[in-house]
């Protein structure tokens, strides 16, 4: 069928407001999957704008991160076919909780912090609610909408610093961006359409995995394309710290201890990928798991550890490589994406084998003659 391939193209991705996110960039690594694809895996999905893609192009569809919110993004945007919220379920996620009494972690940990304390009761309240839901997709729906919305409400759209308060009562900021003083239920209400509305079936049977991907990988199989998108060692990115909140809200922590004016959790959880003098070495683990699957592509940054010439011979150990390289005009400050930087895309394709006649193969060849 003519444009066949474009025909999951009118759902849209929603755009998200998350540091180093691929959304600006999908184009441009779309020009580099192989045409033979017929099943991808996303496997540091972060904001999920790449297996949102995969599922675009018909692709099957795995999509994993470590971190719960950005699982629940997937479960609600790639692995969901259908269902949608409806008025029944707002009305249900605004109630008065029935389980409000055992709610009460936001208020408690975050109430100027990051919200006013009647804003604080208002997303306990609402966390309370979504397991009333009557399905795990819609569940995720609502994590998604509210973690974005949350986002939204805080300046700079992240949790890694102390001022969000007193930039929600300055009267320049909240000029330039009125959701600042805007209630987070009508933040919400204005977000939902586009998510209900970026929900579709492709006809695959797609999934969201909550894992650690060296924990992952030894149990997935028939895979044509990985994409990695790991943390940018060495760049200023925090991602758990930048985010704590989210994964707080989702995980409704019992067992954490919350540190430092941002009330970050500790222990975080763990990467492998993010300091120095473990990268490398979850690097070799990650591309021999990989081994079996025949194509990669590899997000990076010019700023990170290790370098791109150290990067590109680890990498030329598994597979034969060519690098991509897009130059940003500015930048949001997400792994190291600062006005000037670079991001590098890895192309890696299996290692081309070469060829070489033995001596009783060369003797036939001149008999033959």
């Amino acid at each position: 069928m003519l444009f066949e391939e474009y025909k999951y193209f009118d759902y849209q991705f929603p755009d998200p407001q998350y540091l180093g996110a691929k959304h600006t960039h999908l184009s441009w690594i779309r020009q580099f999957v192989p045409d033979n694809v017929k099943t991808a895996f996303d496997a540091f999905a972060g904001s999920q704008s790449v297996g949102f893609l995969f599922k675009q192009m018909g692709f099957q569809t795995i999509t994993n991160d470590f971190l719960n919110f950005n699982n629940q993004i997937g479960k609600a945007l790639i692995e969901n076919k259908s269902e949608k919220l409806n008025d029944n379920d707002i009305k249900t996620l605004f109630q008065k909780s029935p389980n409000k009494s055992d709610f009460t972690l936001m208020e408690n940990v975050f109430t100027d912090v990051f919200f006013e304390r009647e804003e604080a009761f208002f997303i306990d309240n609402f966390r309370a609610n979504i397991p009333l839901l009557d399905n795990t997709y819609k569940q995720a729906l609502a994590f998604t909408v509210m973690n974005r919305s949350l986002t939204r409400k805080i300046t700079m759209g992240h949790f890694g610093h102390t001022q969000a308060l007193v930039y929600a009562a300055d009267p320049e900021r909240i000029k330039r961006n009125r959701s600042l003083i805007r209630p987070i239920k009508d933040l919400f209400l204005e977000l939902l359409p586009s998510y209900n509305n970026a929900v579709f079936d492709n006809k695959k049977d797609n999934k969201s995995v909550n894992l650690n991907i060296l924990e992952l990988l030894p149990n997935v199989s028939n895979i044509d394309l990985v994409y990695f998108d790991p943390p940018y060692c060495d760049s200023h990115a925090d991602y758990q710290g930048f985010y704590h909140l989210l994964e707080t809200y989702t995980e409704y922590w019992k067992n954490k201890e919350f540190v430092n004016g941002i009330k970050r959790y500790e222990p975080k959880r763990y990467s492998g990928f993010d300091k120095k003098g473990e990268a490398i070495v979850s690097f070799e683990k990650l591309f021999e798991l990989s081994n079996e699957i025949p194509y990669w592509l590899i997000s990076y940054n010019n700023r990170s550890y290790p370098n791109i010439t150290e990067f590109e011979k680890i990498i030329s150990k598994y597979r034969d490589v060519k690098i991509e390289y897009k130059t940003y005009q500015n930048g949001r400050g997400g792994k190291g994406s600062v006005a000037g930087s670079q991001e590098i895309l890895f192309v890696c394709q299996p290692k081309k084998k070469h060829f070489i006649p033995t001596i009783k193969q060369k003797e036939l060849e001149y008999e033959e003659l």
